[in-house]
C-alpha cells in the first residue's frame, strides 16, 4: 500500500466531512487507506464517519488522548509505505497526495515532506520554520528564513516559482513521512500532548540524518484551529506546557524553566491587556 492518512478529530464533524470528501475526490492513482482517530467527540463526528464514509477506518477513544497518542494509534495499525498526518480542517487539492508520494519516492534522503499550505482566502500560510531557540521564544518570533530565498518565499506564487526547498520542520497539519523513518527515530512523543510534537519529530529526523522538505507542487487549504478555538484558554496552557517540555527535552531544565517564566509573564500581560480593553 502506498499511503496511510491519519486524521485525529475532536468535535470537527462538518469540516472532517469536507476533508474526507476532498481525499475521496483526489486519491486516484494511489493505493491508500484513511484512518480517523476520534478523541471522544460529542458532536456526531463518529456517526457521520460511519454513515457517510464507510471506506474510512474509524478508531474511537473514550477520552481525548491528544494529538500525538492518537496519531501513534493510527501508525500502529497502518499498512502504507508512507504515513501522512492530516488535520481534519484541511482540504486536499488535486494531485496533492500523489505529488507528496512522488516526492518521497524520488528523494530517499527525505524523512518528511510538507505541502504548500494556503489560507481559505488563497494567501500563503507559513507552514515551515527553523527550530526554536530560547531567544526566538523570548522575542516571540518564528524564524522562517531560508538562506538566499527569503524574498521568493514571501507569498504563495513565490513559493510555487521557487520549487521544493529544505527547512528544519514543517507543520503537523499536513506532514508525510516514510515508514523507514519512523522505524528509525520512533513515534511521536506522547509527552507532547498537543503542539511542538511535529517540531520534536522533525528534530529527531534531522538528528537521524533525514532531510525535511516543502514541496509546493502539493497544495492544501488549512482552515486552522477548528478544535482548539473551542477551548482557547486551555489550549494556550497546553501550548505553553508543550513548549517547555520540548525545551526540557532538547536543551535543559534550566532553559525550560526560564522559558516557563517568560511565557507566563507574556500570558499574564495579554490577560491584563484584554481586560483593560473591555473596560
Amino acid at each position: 500500500m502506498d499511503l496511510t492518512i491519519a486524521i485525529v478529530s475532536w468535535n470537527t464533524r462538518d469540516i472532517l466531512d469536507q476533508c474526507l470528501e476532498s481525499i475521496r475526490a483526489n486519491r486516484q492513482g494511489l493505493e491508500c487507506e484513511v484512518i480517523v482517530v476520534d478523541n471522544n467527540s460529542s458532536d456526531g463526528s463518529q456517526e457521520m464517519v460511519q454513515e457517510k464514509h464507510r471506506w474510512v477506518r474509524l478508531i474511537t477513544n473514550a477520552e481525548n488522548t491528544g494529538f500525538s497518542r492518537a496519531n501513534n494509534q493510527a501508525y500502529q495499525v497502518c499498512e502504507g509505505r508512507y504515513f501522512l498526518l492530516l488535520n481534519p480542517d484541511t482540504i486536499c487539492r488535486k494531485n496533492t497526495l500523489q505529488a507528496m508520494v512522488q516526492f518521497l519516492d524520488e528523494h530517499p534522503g527525505a524523512g518528511a515532506v510538507g505541502p504548500l499550505v494556503l489560507n481559505a482566502d488563497e494567501t500563503l500560510q507559513l507552514s515551515w520554520a527553523r527550530f526554536p531557540t530560547l531567544l526566538s521564544e523570548m522575542q516571540g518570533r518564528i524564524n522562517r528564513t531560508i538562506d538566499g530565498m527569503s524574498e521568493l518565499l514571501a507569498d504563495a506564487d513565490g513559493v510555487r516559482v521557487n520549487g521544493a526547498f529544505q527547512t528544519d520542520w514543517v507543520g503537523g497539519c499536513c506532514l508525510m513521512t516514510r515508514r523507514e523513518t519512523v522505524e528509525h527515530i520512533g513515534l511521536l512523543d506522547e509527552n507532547l500532548y498537543m503542539y511542538s510534537e511535529e517540531t520534536d519529530w522533525c528534530l529527531r529526523m534531522k538528528q537521524g540524518g533525514w532531510e525535511i522538505w516543502v514541496e509546493p507542487k502539493a497544495e492544501i487549504v488549512h482552515l486552522g484551529a477548528q478544535s482548539s478555538s473551542k477551548i482557547k484558554e486551555e489550549c494556550a496552557r497546553i501550548l505553553r506546557r508543550s513548549k517547555c517540555a520540548y525545551f526540557a527535552k532538547h536543551f535543559n531544565l534550566t532553559t525550560a524553566a526560564v522559558l516557563a517564566v517568560v511565557l507566563g509573564v507574556k500570558s499574564f500581560g495579554k490577560r491584563v491587556l484584554t481586560r483593560a480593553t473591555r473596560m
